[in-house]
Order: structure tokens, then C-alpha cells, then sequence
């Protein structure tokens, strides 16, 4: 048995069908056809079901292709240690992240991880918590930085970096920057407010914070952006709710207290429980600890 099999078993999985699997291995079908068998035989089970026209994974291939895949997130993981250097002149990070943290938190991260370490090359992906959390567990990031996890799967570790508050949002010329005690829910009633799109964790917080308070405010904006969102509110009379980070970083927004409070929300640190961390992984995880408990 060598890799190749492993690999293009999970393609056929993946494409079911030999045709395109082979068109995206660049192998022919017959060799294709050939790898697999000779897997089969070797392992004395049926991996694969060609009996209708989508080839199907057997209960048996199902259970092979789990551990297949681990093992190659294991030599994945393997071949980057050997590549690792421990001095930080090169390397690679890949980092996930929401993108309420890339508005606020993950950019001056970034910019300092760089200035320290200008031979490590970044890898940012922007997901939902959800697709971290799993990306993470596949090994496809080294690290997460996101929502933490009440209940966390046994293979990923959370530690948590800090405490996000959300806070009413509005532009300077806005009648509420003149409010020095706050707002009430009651007074949001009668505005127009600006909210992200449902695929934000921060929209499901607004959403239950206003249900909670019996207020339905008019939607005047809904963003699938955060800079968007910013532009709109900084230039209008439309409301909004962010983390109360987002608007120290604008002049021209201000923080508005709302009594009572939205439910704070804690920042964690993701990554794969006992998985191989590169020296890159490593520094960028002690840069995150040091800013977010100096901050």
C-alpha cells in the first residue's frame, strides 16, 4: 500500500465518479481503476460500491477513509516540522479568523507579528466560527481566532484572549453622541439601525438583545461587510451595535452605553489538541497571549 492509493481512493470519495477523479488526480481511468483494486485486495474489503451510477463508499471504506485522512494530516503535519525553522527567518502561519476580529484585533496582530518576523509568510482565511472550529480539527490552519466554544470537540484546545463588549455605534453628528449617561433600549425603538448580515455571530447577539428588550427598531442596512457597515454609519444617522473596539478606532464613531448591557463575548485562541505547533504558530500564539492581557 503507498499514499497514492490513499489519495486516490479519497478523490474517487469525493467526485464519485473515476471519470472526473481521474481528471482531477491527471491520471487515466484504467490506472485509476487499477490503484483502487489493488487497495482493495490488499486490505481484503470492499472500499467502494460501483454498482450504481455514482460510485458509493462502503460502511468498510467509510471507516478506512476516516483513518486515511488522519494519517495524512499526520505526515502533513510531519513534513512541516521537518521544514520548520526554529529561528523564524522563514516559514509559513495559517491563521483563520472571523471578521469581526479581522475589523479590530487580528490586523494589529499581524502588523506586529510582521515587523517581528518579516520572513514568515501569512495564510488569512476569514470563516465562521463553525468552519474554524472544523478547519482547525482538519488541519487545514494552525490557528483559530474566534468566539470561544462552550463545549469544545476533544481535539481542539480553546484558550481564551479576551472579553469583547458590544456597544451602540453612531456617527459624531449623531443626537445620541451627546448622551453622556447612555441610551435605553426604549430610545433605539424609533431609529433606523444598520445591522450585519445573519452569517455574523454579532447579528444573532443584536437579534436576542433587541428581542429581549421587546424592541424592533426599522432595518435600514444590512451588511455583509463590517467597513461597509462602518461607512454607512459614519456618514448618516443610522445606528448600529459592534464591539466597542471597532468604534475607539474611528474618530468619527462614538460609543454609546446602552442599560442594560449586551452579553460580553470572549475572544479564544484555537488549535488542534496535541497537534505539531511550528515555531511560527508558536510566536504568533505568544504575541496574542502578551497583546491581549498588556491591552
Amino acid at each position: 500500500m503507498q499514499l497514492r492509493h490513499i489519495r486516490y481512493l479519497l478523490a474517487v470519495a469525493e467526485h464519485g465518479n473515476f471519470t472526473r477523479a481521474a481528471e482531477a488526480l491527471h491520471v487515466s481511468q484504467p490506472t485509476l481503476s487499477q490503484q483502487i483494486i489493488q487497495l482493495e485486495e490488499s486490505l481484503g474489503v470492499a472500499l467502494l460500491d460501483r454498482s450504481g451510477r455514482t460510485v458509493k463508499v462502503t460502511d468498510a471504506g467509510s471507516v478506512y477513509m476516516e483513518h486515511a485522512r488522519k494519517a495524512l494530516r499526520e505526515l502533513a503535519s510531519g513534513r512541516r516540522a521537518i521544514l520548520d525553522v526554529q529561528d523564524l527567518g522563514r516559514g509559513e502561519l495559517r491563521l483563520a479568523t472571523t471578521p469581526t476580529f479581522t475589523a479590530y484585533l487580528v490586523g494589529p496582530l499581524l502588523a506586529a507579528f510582521n515587523a517581528r518576523y518579516p520572513g514568515i509568510t501569512v495564510r488569512v482565511k476569514e470563516m465562521s466560527l463553525d468552519t474554524i472550529a472544523a478547519a482547525v480539527a482538519a488541519d487545514e490552519v494552525d490557528l483559530g481566532i474566534a468566539f470561544s466554544i462552550s463545549r469544545p470537540a476533544d481535539d481542539i484546545e480553546c484558550e481564551p484572549l479576551l472579553v469583547e463588549r458590544l456597544s451602540v455605534v453612531v456617527g459624531n453628528s449623531h443626537r445620541f453622541a451627546s448622551h453622556r449617561n447612555g441610551i435605553t433600549p426604549e430610545m433605539l425603538a424609533t431609529e433606523r439601525i444598520g445591522v450585519l448580515s445573519p452569517d455574523f455571530a454579532t447579528r444573532g447577539h443584536v437579534d436576542d438583545y433587541l428581542r429581549s428588550q421587546s424592541v424592533a427598531p426599522a432595518i435600514a442596512v444590512e451588511a455583509n461587510t463590517i467597513s461597509a457597515l462602518i461607512e454607512v454609519v459614519r456618514r448618516s444617522s443610522v445606528v448600529t451595535i459592534l464591539p466597542e473596539a471597532i468604534g475607539k478606532q474611528h474618530a468619527d464613531l462614538r460609543n454609546i452605553a446602552i442599560s442594560p448591557p449586551l452579553k460580553s463575548r470572549t475572544a479564544a485562541l484555537l488549535r488542534r489538541r496535541g497537534a505539531y505547533q511550528s515555531a511560527a504558530a508558536l510566536a504568533f500564539a505568544e504575541l496574542c497571549k502578551h497583546t491581549c492581557e498588556c491591552g
